[in-house]
């Protein structure tokens, strides 16, 4: 008989190595997968449960309110905290009448008037706080029993704001979080939600055009460009603390990011007659939420000017703001015209970085006089603007000799070119002429 050779036979013949069946590798395989898996099994059981919470559970299927879709981003149940650390009850029961029962500690949806004691449970609580954000303030309570909010709720009225209203009630975000509801940014139309509801405000007899006045005003603008240090409404008013600032306090409110302002307003002609007259500084000048952006023009004597309020023409006041607009705006056309020189200069390829740290202890000058004016005293304000218009002068004389040494260079250079060119034609005729004098062969 005569025995035919295997797969693996003629493989060797033909020089290559013998080939195992598909089937054993498909066998290797399966049997790596078998050893896999009860390693995969116990790893996951080593692993820690998630804490049961039939609460959400359940309200996340049931209902589509922010119960369920807000909460899942809320900053507490990233904490781990479950529905029962603000409604109780047991979030571990899985019937609904056990896991509600009030012996739990149910309680339900909670009246408006018990939200900041139940908020407070936890937030007025140091050592429990110090558990999940230990930078965050556990005095907040406190200082909302102090606002207007928190006196008018003890008084009984339930319409003013509580925690939900400012921070929303499931989907409560960090305050830093742009997402928040009190962002910086996302604070007017909270605030705005009640203070614009001109229904609302009736019985208070509030206006409700503070939110859009302040969106119109140059904080906001600032605060929209990404400054977040910019002042928003808790700046002035506090968050917690949040009361209209008095006529005696706007001074030092303001005087929070206005520093010298507020220090040199104090200085003033105006502070002692404006504090009898029961004027609030700043506002009276500058307004509360529109706050336009400053310039000379809102000081001497023009149609735009705050001091015409006031000063009627040919007094004392007004000879004062006429002098400040006047030596203002002269030291502000000088160093228009001193850098306009210097740029030139520049331009040109002149070095004019001298003259232009000259040029900027002038604009400096400027600034401090644009301060000074809260002293609303002309012969100062005259002193500075003088300082000021002697660097500007320094800087445009700089600027003047950079431009003639230019020109002179430039003169240079055409001569220069000129005697080069008349030696190159001399050369060339003189060559000419030697060539002409050679014999012929």
């Amino acid at each position: 008989m005569v025995t035919l050779p295997s797969r693996s036979d003629r493989a060797v013949r033909e020089g290559g190595a013998p080939q195992r069946p598909r089937f054993f590798c498909v066998v290797v395989f399966a049997a790596l997968i078998l050893l896999a898996a009860p390693a995969g099994v116990r790893a996951a059981e080593d692993e820690p449960a998630a804490p049961k919470d039939t609460c959400f559970d359940c309200h996340r299927h049931t209902l589509s309110d922010d119960a369920s879709l807000g909460f899942r981003d809320d900053v507490h149940r990233a904490r781990g905290l479950s529905c029962a650390a603000c409604h109780g009850g047991d979030p571990t029961a899985e019937d609904m009448p056990v896991a509600m029962d009030p012996a739990k500690g149910f309680i339900g949806v909670p009246r408006r008037a018990q939200i900041p004691q139940l908020c407070a449970r936890c937030h007025a609580d140091g050592a429990f706080m110090r558990g999940y954000n230990p930078s965050l303030r556990t005095d907040q309570l406190a200082q909302y029993l102090t606002s207007v909010h928190g006196q008018r709720l003890r008084q009984g009225d339930t319409r003013v704001a509580v925690c939900t209203d400012c921070h929303s009630v499931h989907g409560i975000r960090p305050a830093a979080s742009p997402a928040s509801s009190v962002h910086p940014l996302n604070l007017p139309e909270t605030c705005g939600r009640c203070h614009s509801d001109a229904v609302r405000m009736e019985s208070y007899k509030i206006p409700t055009g503070q939110a859009a006045d302040y969106r119109a005003s140059v904080h906001f603008q600032t605060l929209e460009r990404g400054d977040l240090a910019a002042p928003s409404c808790a700046t002035c008013h506090g968050n917690h603390g949040a009361a209209p600032p008095g006529v005696a306090s706007i001074e030092r409110v303001c005087g929070t990011c206005h520093v010298f302002q507020e220090q040199l307003f104090d200085q003033s002609p105006h502070k002692a007659p404006w504090d009898a007259l029961g004027f609030p500084s700043c506002l009276t000048c500058h307004g509360n939420h529109r706050i336009e952006p400053t310039g000379d023009h809102l000081i001497g004597t023009g149609e735009k000017s705050f001091c015409v309020t006031c000063h009627s023409e040919g007094e004392p006041g007004w000879v004062a703001a006429g002098k400040i607009h006047t030596a203002l705006t002269g030291l502000d056309a000088a160093l228009h015209r001193s850098g306009e020189i210097l740029d030139r200069a520049e331009r040109a390829g002149m070095e004019v970085a001298d003259a232009e740290v000259v040029q900027a202890g002038a604009q400096e000058q400027l600034i401090k006089a644009r301060v000074e004016i809260h002293t609303v005293t002309a012969a100062r304000i005259e002193e500075t603007v003088s300082a000021g218009n002697k660097l500007a002068a320094q800087a445009y004389q700089a600027g003047e000799a950079a431009l003639a040494e230019l020109a002179f260079r430039r003169k240079g250079l055409a001569l220069s070119l000129i005697i080069i060119a008349l030696v190159v034609l001399g050369l060339w005729l003189l060559i000419r002429e030697l060539e002409a004098r050679k014999p012929i062969a």
